[in-house]
């Protein structure tokens, strides 16, 4: 069927064309504008010859800049692919090359680490396009990029007209999730994909046109993209866009703007209660709290319901975005359950042979429908190891309760979340294999008042050597982005091995686990 997400902005310019879409950083920017805008891009990106299944990325902070691109590329088949503003040189590098992408939108806080790689890139040289930020300090534009707004000046609102037709199935997005073996995947989603997560979201808050949404997630996420901006914008609600997250301002918007949605991950809950603004501002408005994003203390659950915000927590991951969401009437009832299966996703626990196990046994999360990713980009035999006969391995352990409300209990996977970034232990051990002093390593995530969890390192060094925390730190800088660094440190004289030679992790972890002051 020919149809394609960028209508959103399409329908919304007919439909509702001044009401806002977007309040950033305290201007309204309408639907309108957010369209003709998108217009303006695609028939832009249609001059510089870039055509349906082409690869376009963009390196942005928040803003508005950030949606004209993604609509603009739906409308033309494009696939859009947004890369996490955190990532250092070599990151970028390779998920530019894996895409192919032919053309880099960003913004010019990253003009320097573009400008070290770009050579190394198979983006073409006349299409990096520069985007000026909000930020005080930073250089204009390079004369190896063009200038955003100046060239959009030169092309009309008009409707652009795709090479082909664009059909729902068509990719919509490549969005980057690190791997065990340390290599990024690229999941891969489609417009007809994203539209299923559109009508299961607005289900799960019963969302209307009237809604204000307070999230401040990185748009870059699939939180931030298909699990708020999307949806909001479909529904033609208005969404409180920051280029940064900021504490104080979003416990502030709550009254500002009385917001009647909000969405926060569980890191980013913890810093905004720390600054004690909640106790200061009405948050009478607020209709639905949810988010999570990691194991989420009682006690933070509490502190938030103390304040008259009911946090419903959810499940959900880059393949398979906000599968499950707890109803508010189940907050207590239920506490520390991620929820229920969404209306357009079909979830259950299965054992290592993919039978359906009973309530209460432990085993593998699963799922299926159309929520899902279509498969990794182009690694069919990664597709092939998550994706069987069109069922969804989470990577995720956890149980069903008698009355189908699901609790997880670990990762299968070695992967932990510090901040809810994921980190993958085997992407750092590589780097870490390749210090002259240290013979081996391995990174489990422990516990974290403040980021949820961060890492710890066991190494095991090379014989008359030493080495500090602080030096695996330098050892680090560049390699792998800041928040993947370990903040704990032991060294071993041996790691526990299995049989075939691979590390013993859950032996590691028993070692590490400490039990949350929580009730049975």
């Amino acid at each position: 069927m020919e149809w394609d997400i960028g209508r959103i902005a399409t329908k919304r310019a007919f439909l509702t064309p001044n009401k806002p879409a977007l309040i950033y950083e305290d201007r309204p920017v309408t639907y309108k504008e957010i369209n003709d805008n998108a217009n303006r891009v695609a028939n832009l990106l249609k001059k510089m010859g870039v055509k349906k299944g082409d690869r376009i990325s963009v390196m942005l902070l928040n803003c508005p800049e950030f949606m004209e691109i993604y609509f603009a590329a739906a409308k033309l088949g494009l696939i859009f692919t947004p890369l996490n503003f955190r990532l250092v040189g070599p990151e970028i590098e390779y998920q530019l090359n894996d895409s192919g992408a032919r053309l880099f939108v960003f913004h010019d806080a990253f003009t320097p680490i573009i400008n070290s790689i770009r050579s190394n890139t198979k983006v073409e040289k006349d299409k990096f396009i520069f985007i000026k930020s909000m930020l005080p300090g930073v250089t204009g534009c390079p004369e190896w990029a063009a200038d955003y707004h100046e060239i959009l000046k030169n092309y009309s609102t008009d409707e652009p007209q795709p090479d082909e037709p664009v059909d729902l199935d068509d990719p919509l997005a490549i969005i980057y999730t690190s791997g065990v073996t340390g290599a990024p995947k690229g999941a891969l989603v489609s417009h007809l994909q994203t539209y299923f997560k559109n009508i299961q979201i607005m289900m799960y808050m019963d969302m209307g046109s009237e809604d204000i949404i307070l999230a401040q997630l990185p748009l870059f996420h699939s939180g931030g993209l298909f699990v708020t901006a999307t949806p909001v914008l479909w529904r033609g609600a208005t969404m409180i866009l920051r280029q940064g997250f900021d504490p104080v301002k979003f416990a502030e918007d709550i009254e500002r703007y009385r917001a009647t949605v909000v969405f926060s991950l569980t890191t980013m809950w913890r810093f905004v209660l720390q600054t004690g603004r909640l106790d200061e501002v009405d948050k009478s408005s607020v209709r639905v709290t949810f988010g999570g994003g990691e194991r989420t203390p009682f006690g933070l659950l509490d502190e938030l319901a103390q304040k008259g915000l009911f946090l419903q927590q959810g499940f959900g991951q880059t393949e398979n975005s906000a599968m499950m969401m707890l109803p508010k009437e189940d907050v207590e009832r239920k506490k520390g359950s991620i929820g229920l299966p969404g209306f357009c996703t079909e979830v259950w626990i299965a054992d290592d042979d993919w039978n359906e196990l009973p309530p209460g046994e432990i085993g593998r999360i699963v799922c299926r429908g159309p929520t899902r990713m279509s498969g990794y980009w182009n690694k069919p035999e990664k597709t092939a190891d998550t994706i069987v006969n069109g069922v969804l391995d989470t990577g995720d352990m956890g149980y069903m309760d008698e009355e189908g409300y699901f609790y997880i209990v670990d990762r299968a996977k070695d992967m932990y979340r510090s901040g809810g970034e994921n980190v993958y232990p085997a992407e750092i051990e590589k780097v870490l294999l390749e210090h002259p002093k240290i013979m081996n390593a391995s990174l489990i995530g422990v516990p974290d008042e403040k980021w949820g969890e961060t890492g710890k390192a066991f190494i095991v060094l090379k014989e008359g050597e030493t080495i500090t925390l602080e030096e695996i730190h330098e050892y680090l800088e560049g390699k792998v982005a800041k928040y993947k660094y370990p903040t704990y440190l032991e060294f071993l004289k041996e790691f526990p091995m299995t049989t075939s030679g691979k590390v013993k992790k859950v032996e590691l972890k028993e070692r590490e686990r400490k039990i949350f002051d929580e009730p049975e």
